[in-house]
């Protein structure tokens, strides 16, 4: 019941800030914090009773409950969790917790909160869901509240531009997966994941493209990336965090929930054209990193680097790779949305993101500089990081897989480690600017305490990976599918014989 306790507080939260007169900032701060933190403890007790049983991350746990009884005409209201839910049920509630925390005296406060909370209530039911349809319904509505927060909330006058493209790139790639769902309907019957698990498609190269282009588009992938600079740079801090943090993992759930399990066999045929993509757009983003004078830019094309290194790592084939592949997923979540969080501090003093304006933050702001540099060490993977232990395992995996593309993959860990330190150099170090900045002003107490539950996940789990690696080794595809089809994908490099005929 803990699921279905966490959709109705959500729901009852909902109601309860939009009944609160919208003068009384003071009770609506309060209200949502508390409300949040209960949001946050039910999706930590449903991950710690999972973490008690790990024999439910071997396959789906169903809720025998009343929600799956109901069905509207083959549409189903079928939920279910396994390990890979629960990461990111944990990981969602974790940063709209700390953005809830973070906003103060923002302009429409009220709608601000009620739509962070439908956020969390769209990605709750996306992640649960086991029917492709209502999955497709909520991954495309999410768009709604982001382009609201973007449109409203956001710092310049080009934020109707950069909605826009949010909007249009993503919905777009999605018309050929609404298009690929009904035409799997039409052959199976069904929208339900069962339905179609192992279900002989003929025309699986079309299908495939539907469902790669959405995900992509999210992820994004080059050249579908076009979209998440002008987002993250038009979007209040919030909107960044929440972008980098959740929006982009949608697209890896995706693939590890549907592509690489419905069409495993065309997601084989097309590895090569997808390493390709995923190479141009680590270089590309990393390249476009180091020449950028916006800070949230870096951080945007960083964001990018990253999420194409993790999709070598969901194509790698191999348990490893896919193990590397979620907890860089998950980290990624962190270091992002602490570095957004980060620079959304200082713009909030400074009102500028242009590094022209910064120098020598260290000689006033010794706290900040200090969160700073742990979290661009995060972010360039230090040992000792949660970054290091993601991309290690990523490229351990595609090396088993292609050397060559482990190599080229590499060269993001050098690029990232140049943009990266280059930008710091130049915020923290050097003589102060008094010529634009008068006043200057550290953490405050609550912005440490939003920063330091990061810093803690991070370090835990990079120190302590074998905690984190424990739960994941049961969210491979092979557990998650029900079957182990993809064993001959990896056995297949070392024995031709075992690979089928077509897939050769």
């Amino acid at each position: 019941m803990l699921f279905e306790i966490t959709l109705i507080t959500l729901f009852f939260n909902i109601i309860t800030v939009s009944s609160i007169n919208a003068t009384n900032k003071h009770l609506l701060r309060r209200l949502s914090v508390i409300a949040s933190s209960i949001v946050l403890i039910l999706c930590s007790i449903i991950f710690v009773s999972f973490n008690l049983n790990e024999n439910m991350f071997s396959a789906f746990f169903i809720f025998n409950s009343f929600l799956n009884n109901f069905s509207f005409f083959d549409i189903k209201f079928y939920f279910a969790l396994d390990g890979l839910s629960i990461l990111f049920f944990l990981l969602s509630s974790f940063l709209i917790f700390l953005c809830i925390i973070f906003i103060q005296n923002e302009k429409y406060l009220k709608e601000y909160i009620i739509l962070l909370f439908t956020i969390q209530f769209m990605l709750l039911i996306i992640f649960s869901t086991l029917d492709l349809f209502f999955f497709y319904v909520f991954f495309e509505a999410l768009l709604i509240p982001m382009y609201l927060i973007i449109g409203l909330w956001g710092s310049r006058e080009r934020k109707i531009r950069a909605a826009y493209l949010l909007f249009f790139y993503t919905i777009c790639g999605s018309l050929l997966f609404l298009i690929s769902i009904l035409y799997i309907y039409f052959i199976t019957g069904t929208f339900t994941y069962e339905g179609f698990l192992n279900y002989p498609f003929e025309n699986e190269v079309f299908l495939w493209f539907g469902f790669f282009l959405s995900f992509a588009s999210k992820i994004p992938m080059f050249p579908f990336h076009i979209w998440l600079p002008e987002a993250h740079v038009e979007a209040p801090t919030v909107g960044s965090v929440l972008l980098a943090g959740i929006l982009l993992k949608l697209g890896v759930y995706g693939f590890l929930r549907y592509s690489l399990v419905i069409f495993e066999e065309s997601c084989f045929f097309f590895t090569p054209l997808v390493y390709t993509l995923a190479l141009i757009g680590i270089i590309y983003a990393s390249l476009n990193a180091i020449r950028q004078t916006d800070l949230k830019r870096i951080i945007a094309y960083s964001s990018i680097a990253h999420m194409n290194l993790i999709m070598l790592g969901l194509f790698s084939y191999n348990e490893i790779g896919y193990e590397g592949a979620i907890l860089q997923s998950v980290s990624h979540g962190f270091v992002s949305g602490a570095l957004f969080f980060l620079i959304g501090i200082i713009y909030d003093r400074y009102h500028t993101r242009l590094l022209f304006y910064y120098s020598g933050l260290i000689h006033t702001m010794p706290l900040y500089s200090s969160l700073f540099l742990f979290f661009i060490m995060a972010n360039i993977a230090l040992p000792g990081t949660s970054s290091f232990v993601g991309e290690f395992a990523i490229l351990l995996g595609i090396f088993k897989m292609n050397k060559i593309t482990a190599l080229c993959g590499s060269i993001s860990v050098i690029l990232s480690g140049a943009y990266s330190l280059w930008s710091y150099n130049r915020i923290i170090f050097g003589n102060l600017k008094f010529t634009y900045t008068l006043r200057y002003k550290d953490l405050t107490r609550t912005e440490f305490l939003i920063l330091f539950p990061l810093v803690v996940l991070v370090l835990f789990t990079g120190i302590n990976p074998n905690y984190f690696f424990e739960t994941i080794t049961f969210i491979t595809i092979k557990n998650i599918s029900y079957f182990s089809s993809f064993t001959y994908l990896e056995d297949s490099f070392y024995n031709p014989n075992s690979c089928p005929q077509r897939c050769n």
